[in-house]
Order: structure tokens, then sequence, then C-alpha cells
């Protein structure tokens, strides 16, 4: 096998050639109109709301700081600007039931004014009730009625005076009572003078009195009736009185209203209602007591006002309502209460909307994580979308056992695109967990977060930054410090051919680089300011990572970066930390001995291992057997560890030098401690991919940079990775210098010649390999232990 060459510095870092810049400054390019590298998405969204069949609602998809957010809404904003308002909600009392107000659909604006003229028709009704009834006309009729009770009394007592006349008995009133007493030479009797009369005169006194009670009674016997008859004929006065007043007042505005549906028979109702309390209304204390105007007129729109609702008078298109905070009350509306006296008290004109009330008609845009978060809310909003309706409940009052009167407003009819924003991995635990999801959310639209780097693409890249330096207010940037942008943006992609589309981040650079401009004094950001931009955020959250580096030069950690060893290698590993990412070089060591237990993962054995690094060791012995133990049983005990990791290791980027430190161990040829290596491998011993490349590298860089660099140090990647390159410029111009090696190595084999210094041997036709090669001493190793084991 030849000796492989390290990669060139044009490999560990993807240049951006300025000559495809055609600019000096931002300043001169044109702004960037619509979303960077989404046209995936765009094509999405645009299906989704042109889509008005139910079920047809959207799923946002993509990871935070991509722009998703202002992409939903900035995409909805200009589709529902060219769409129909929707219209106008309100409650209105129900005057037969007033548990059940009545929703009433208006056309946009007419909300309001319908508003406007019911308060001026009410508070014309309470003005002129009261003065119709002072009226002579009205008090004439009444005192006729008055009139004809009080005849037919007098009539019944008079005839009764008259009898009693005869008899010599007397007739007064007292209290509201009718009594009789004697009479002798015109003057009523005292108890003196009746009780010197005689026994047969006092006797028929006291008869005929008896006689002319009965009659009495007989005479006023009708008397219930006639107070009913005048009582009712004063109800019929009242209503006729109060009818000439409000019907007309009442009909201005229902004429007006004709033509939208159900407020005609409000208005009846309305009509019928003051007609029939008219002398309630004008008696009730609380409007008597109310000393202002402004508490007369809260008193009377508590019972006849209109509750406005949802109000789109002012509202251009269609709504695009975000709800931050998506609890049940703020989603779903509510009913308020106050506190009278110690009791709870509620009215139609205390509903509140929530954000589908306001969103109705349009687009509601909710963070499906939030939503998740909030009990009882996901649930309900399904029941919605299904429904197609809005109600205002209280999703307690079933749990909470205690039974309280309220409203049960009636329910509206819903008409609204919902978009979900979140994360993969909530549309993928939704999709799994929730059989109705996929049919309530049937549009993704999967938000890139990578875009091919191309010519064009950087050009509108560019323009892209100016537009966000516009809108932050920042200064223009030159051609170069747009170039040094487009290769973090590389990086940031973890691929020399693409850009990221994480504009928060690029927009938290540009902010950073701006600070450093005004810091020196310049006019304009360049590359330098983004060069220490970037250096400055390094350096804010590299304290962890200087720590674990300086244990390393002290010795606290054992690595080392010279010399030889057996059984010993630097892997590389990445630390994440929030969001910060950091390699560091990590000791692995291998041990060999006969037996038969295989290959033990002692990081498994403890419980810190996980599944995917298990599996990484696991194929090792797939490997083993495939290349070495062909015609013999593969029989050997080995232990392999990640020493000094006291977490969790998860991953399986260990398996190539875990197997090149087991190939060491069995055959004590020793690896040099020079390379640190990352890579997974297959069963066939091929180099595989794996993440975190560019941090790896410069781990292990800063340590040797830090001990002296010596010119035989690098590390060795899998040749897979070699896109992924886009190194620190300090590591780019050591591999320059001749100070720092990378191999990129496809197989297992090149990466042992690169780590033991000698040739791998190559397998000849009865499928032994070259004499005093790494591979012909692995089997001879194996074929000992197996002779060593079975002869135990």
């Amino acid at each position: 096998m030849e000796k492989l060459k390290s990669l060139p510095t044009e490999a560990l870092y993807k240049v951006c050639d300025t000559d495809i810049l055609p600019f000096l400054t931002t300043e001169t390019l044109e702004n960037f109109n619509g979303f960077f590298g989404q046209e995936r998405a765009i094509e999405a969204m645009g299906f989704g709301v042109g889509m008005r069949r139910p079920g047809y609602n959207l799923f946002v998809m993509g990871n935070p700081h991509t722009g998703r957010f202002s992409f939903a809404m900035e995409s909805l904003k200009g589709i529902a600007k060219k769409e129909k308002k929707p219209s106008d909600w309100c409650y209105l009392n129900n005057l037969l039931d007033d548990r059940y107000p009545v929703a009433m659909e208006l056309q946009a604006g007419k909300a309001s004014q319908l508003r406007r003229d019911n308060k001026r028709m009410i508070e014309t009704i309470m003005t002129e009730l009261p003065a119709v009834f002072e009226n002579p006309a009205y008090q004439r009729k009444k005192s006729k009625i008055e009139r004809d009770f009080n005849r037919h009394y007098d009539q019944a007592i008079d005839s009764v005076e008259k009898r009693a006349r005869e008899n010599s008995i007397a007739v007064y009133q007292e209290g509201g009572t009718v009594g009789f007493t004697p009479v002798a030479e015109g003057q009523a009797m005292d108890e003196a003078m009746f009780s010197q009369l005689s026994e047969e005169v006092r006797d028929t006194f006291s008869k005929n009195i008896s006689e002319l009670e009965d009659y009495l009674t007989e005479s006023l016997t009708e008397l219930p009736q006639w107070r009913r008859e005048a009582a009712e004929k004063m109800k019929i006065l009242d209503r006729d009185t109060a009818r000439q007043t409000v019907s007309p007042l009442i009909q201005t505005v229902k004429e007006k209203y004709n033509n939208i549906s159900g407020l005609a028979d409000y208005f009846n109702q309305l009509e019928s209602h003051i007609v029939k309390n008219s002398a309630d209304l004008i008696n009730d204390e609380r409007l008597i007591e109310a000393r202002t105007e402004n508490g007369r007129r809260t008193l009377l729109d508590d019972q006849f006002g209109v509750n406005l609702l949802v109000d789109n008078s002012k509202t251009k298109g269609s709504p695009v309502i975000f709800e931050a905070h998506p609890s049940y009350e703020n989603l779903f509306g509510r009913v308020e209460y106050n506190n009278d006296m110690g009791a709870m008290v509620t009215n139609y004109q205390m509903i509140r909307p929530g954000a589908l009330h306001n969103a109705n008609g349009g687009y509601l845009v909710l963070e499906a994580e939030k939503l998740l978060e909030q009990p009882f809310v996901y649930g309900a909003l399904k029941r919605a979308l299904k429904a197609h309706e809005i109600r205002i409940e209280n999703p307690m009052s079933e749990y909470s056992g205690i039974s309280t009167i309220t409203l049960s407003p009636a329910p509206m009819p819903l008409h609204v695109k919902v978009v979900l924003i979140g994360g993969r991995d909530t549309y993928y635990l939704l999709q799994e967990m929730d059989q109705d999801f996929e049919k309530m959310f049937r549009v993704v639209v999967d938000f890139d977060e990578d875009v091919e780097r191309a010519p064009a693409t950087i050009r509108n890249y560019a323009r892209l930054m100016k537009t966000l330096a516009a809108e932050e207010s920042l200064a223009p940037l030159t051609r170069d410090a747009v170039a040094r942008l487009v290769e973090q943006s590389s990086r940031l992609s973890g691929d020399q051919d693409l850009l990221s589309a994480h504009i928060g981040e690029l927009v938290d650079l540009l902010c950073e680089a701006d600070y450093k401009r005004k810091s020196a004094g310049e006019d304009l950001i360049n590359a330098k300011h983004v060069e220490m931009a970037l250096d400055a955020q390094e350096k804010r959250t590299g304290r962890l990572a200087q720590k674990i580096l300086e244990s390393i030069l002290n010795e606290t950690v054992l690595i080392d970066t010279d010399g030889k060893a057996i059984g010993k290698s630097n892997g590389l590993t990445v630390l994440q930390v929030g969001d910060v990412s950091f390699g560091t070089p990590a000791r692995i060591t291998a041990t060999v001995h006969p037996g038969s237990r295989g290959i033990v993962d002692i990081e498994r054995e403890v419980q810190l291992g996980q599944s995917i690094h298990s599996k990484g060791v696991l194929i090792l012995s797939g490997y083993l057997g495939h290349q070495y133990a062909q015609d013999f049983p593969l029989t050997l005990s080995a232990s392999i560890a990640l020493e000094q990791s006291y977490g969790y290791i998860d991953g399986d980027s260990a398996s190539l030098a875990e197997i090149c430190t087991l190939i060491s161990a069995l055959t004590h040829i020793p690896i040099f401690q020079q390379y640190a290596l990352t890579g997974s491998i297959n069963q066939y011993g091929e180099v595989q991919a794996i993440g975190g490349v560019n941090e790896k590298i410069e781990g292990f860089y800063k340590l040797c940079e830090t001990r002296g660099l010596t010119g035989q140090q690098g590390v060795i990647i899998p040749r897979a990775n070699v896109r992924n390159l886009m190194l620190k410029k300090t590591v780019v111009e050591a591999v320059e210098r001749g100070e720092f090696k990378i191999y990129a190595v496809a197989t297992v084999d090149e990466c042992l010649e690169i780590l033991m210094g000698r040739s791998v041997g190559k397998r000849k036709a009865d499928g032994s390999f070259t004499q005093r090669s790494i591979n012909h001493q692995v089997v001879k190793r194996l074929k000992e232990l197996h002779k060593a084991t079975t002869a135990g």
C-alpha cells in the first residue's frame, strides 16, 4: 500500500472568491426580498394557504434561529392583506333566558355601528319613558281607571249606608276598614250611651249591624275582581303608552339592520321586554340611585348593550394573529366575574374573546411546544377545528366538583387556518402519539437549514446581509466582510458546499461585528471586524474548553502528543454544553488476553456507554472475524475503555480509534501518540463519516500548539468528512507551514499504516497476509490466543 499523503491546505478550508461579488460595499446592492433558500417551504406554504378544505392546517417545521417564525408571519401577512375582511361578532343579551347569550354575525365594521345605534336608542328610550308616564294624557287615562274602580266601590258603600240609615246605624271608614255604630238623635252612640239602652233595643242594634256586615260583605264580593280589572287596565295602559314611545325608536334601528339574520327577532324581543317591564325599568332602584350619567349608562348597557367581541372595522384583509401564550382562556376566550358583596356575578357583557375569535376568518399562528405545555388546550383546539365552532367554556368546571351558575354563550362558527411552528422532534412526536394530528395538519412546511453554496446563492446572501444590516441600523459591509461571513456560514452548516440558513445567528454576528467597527471608529464593517467578533464569541464561551486544556497540560488528564505506546491512542470527542460545542482529545486504551469473553466495553458494563457507542464496540468483533478469522474461531478476551471519562458517552465516532488500539494491544505494535483520530467503521473495515470534525481537529491542534508543534503531529479523519472541513485559519496556516498534518482515510488499513508506521500487508491468494505486516501479526496473534484458550 502506498504511503497516504496528508491533505493539502485547499482541502481544509473553502475560501469565498471575492471576484464573484460584483460590488465594493453592500450599500450599492438591492434589498433581498423573500426568504433565503426556502423554495420548498414557500411552495408548501402557498399550497397550505390556498387549500381551503378542512384539515389543511399547517405545521412549519424546522430548527430555531432559521427564520421560520418570520417566514410564517410575513408569508401569511402577504397573503392575508389581499383577502376579504371577515365578519364582526358580538354577543347580545338573551332576554328570554339570560344564561344563554346570543351570538350575532355582522359585516366587518357593522358591529361597532350597531353598538353605537343601540346605545343611543336605549338612552333615548330611558329618557322618554319617564316623561311619557308624566304626560297629562296618560295621567287622565290613569285617573279614569282609578275613578271607575272607586265608583264601583263607592256604589257598594252607598247601598250599605242607605240600609244602615233605615236602621239608625252610621257607617264609618277607618284605616281601610268599614265599621258600623248605632245612632241616636243624629249622633253616634258611645259605649256608655249604648249600655243605657234596653236589652231589647241593644239586641235589635246588634242584629241589624250583623245583617249590615253580611250585606257589606256581599256587596264587596266583586271587589277583588274590580281591583284585578283595574290593574289589568293599568297594565294595558302602561304597555300601550310604552309601546307608542318605544316602538318607533326600535323600528328605526330595526329597519336599518333588517338584512342581518337574527337581529329583527332580537329587536322584537327587546321591544316586548321593555314594553312589558316599562314600569319596573322606570322605578328600578339602581337606575334611580345611579348618581352620575355614566353610572346610569353602565347599568343600562349591562342589560341592553351590545358586547362587541370581534371588531374587524380596521383590519386590512384577513387577520393574522400570533398568540405568544396559548393558555386556554387566551385561546378560547373567557367569562369574567365581579365580586358583589361576596357573591360572584357575571353577565353577557363580561364575555371576553380569545385568539381564535380574533383570528376567525384568517390565520392563527402558535408555537407548538408552548401549545403542548398548556393543560387542556391541544385537545380543545382539535375539537374546535373538527366541529368548526368556538365554544367559551371553563375547562376546570367538570373537574372542580363545584356547580356554579354561569353563562353558556352561543358557539360561533369557526373558519381559521391554524399554523403551528415547531421543531422536527415535536412534529414526529405528535405524528406518533396522536392519530388525529395528520388529519388536522396535513401540510408540512419543512424549513431547510442549509442552502447550496453557488455563485448566484452567494450574491443573494450578500443582498440578504445588506437587508439585515439595514433593518438593524448597522453599517454597510465591505466585499471581504461578506466573503468572510459566507465562509463562516459554510462552517456553521458543516459543509464546504453549503450555506447555513440560520438567519438568527447571522444577525447576531453582524451586530457584534458592527460593535467592533464602532469601537475601531471605522465607517464600514470589514473582514477584520467579523474575525474579531468571532474571536470574542469564542472567548466568552471558552471557559470550559480552557479548563479541560489546562487539566491536560498539567497532566491531570493523561494525553500524549509524542512518543509511542502499545494499546493506547488519542480519540477525538466533541462536548456540547448548551449551545457551545468544542473538541477535546480522550485517551482510549485496550488490553487483550487469552479467554473467550470477547470484546468487553467497559463503558457499557458500568452503564456509562449509551446504545450507539455500544453498537460501535460490537461492530469491532464483526470486523475482526471478517478480516482475520475466516478459517479459525475468533477466541479472545479484550477490554476497551475511554479513560478518565466520568459521564455518559454516546456515538460511534470512536470505533476507528478503538479497533486500531485493540490491534495494537493484540500485536504489541506501538501507536504513534502524535496522532489523534476519529471515525466510525463498519464490519468490513470501511471508515464512515462522523460529526463535529472541525471542532475535533481544532481541539487536538490547540493542545499540540500549546505544548509546541513538532511537525509530526496530526489528525486522522474519515475521507467522507473532507467536504465538512472549514477549519480555523490558525490550523490551516500550521498545515501550510508543515507543522501539522491532517490525513483522510477510507479504511482501517490506511489508518493503521499511519498510526504504526509500517505496512499493513496485502492479502495473498491463499488468504494469508504478507510476512511481517501488521495484518500478518494480527492473524498470528489471534491463532495463538485461540490455541491458548482451547488448551486451557
